[in-house]
């Protein structure tokens, strides 16, 4: 039994003797989100489509360089789909965009390539931008017909009442 204790005492002292890291962010709601772009003194385009990219140069953390982390993350990439009108998801969209994946220290925004999303695309002088980041950020891979329809609704100028994704 002491043996046990001593192995016990051992790993806790090692857990111990390690920072406390956590990351701390409301987690993005595509109602919040649309609310955010239509407030934003930036353009968005709201776009439900299939995201393709190179997921290989999606940013990973080297654990032992935390530090060296990139910020921003640029990736070239394409959506094909349909933009947000007033009628609904009706206008055709195919363009090249900029897949902006972000770091909050050690913690970095992920996507899949060739999965559904509803994006939220900054519109800049260069092109389209969708940012993703470790809380969600601009992208929902995989929305439900509910979403898309709130979406719409909020669009419309409908009732606009953010619910967890």
């Amino acid at each position: 039994m002491r043996l046990i204790s001593k192995a016990y005492f051992g790993v806790m002292m090692l857990f111990a003797a390690q920072p406390a890291l956590a990351l701390s962010c409301v987690l993005s709601d595509p109602i919040r989100t649309f609310q955010h772009a239509s407030e934003a003194e930036e353009a968005y385009m709201v776009v439900h489509g299939k995201l393709v990219f190179d997921e290989a140069k999606l940013p990973q953390t080297d654990w032992e360089h935390q530090e060296a982390t990139p910020e921003n993350t640029d990736i070239p990439a394409r959506i094909t789909g349909k933009s947000l009108t007033l009628k609904g998801f009706k206008a055709k969209f195919d363009r090249k965009i900029t897949l902006n994946a972000q770091c909050y220290g050690p913690w970095c925004g992920s996507a899949a390539t060739g999965v559904e999303y509803l994006a939220f695309l900054e519109k800049t002088a260069t092109g389209y931008i969708l940012s993703v980041n470790p809380c969600g950020g601009f992208g929902f891979a995989n929305p439900t017909e509910k979403t898309l329809k709130a979406v719409v609704e909020c669009v419309q100028g409908k009732p606009c009442e953010a619910e967890p994704y």
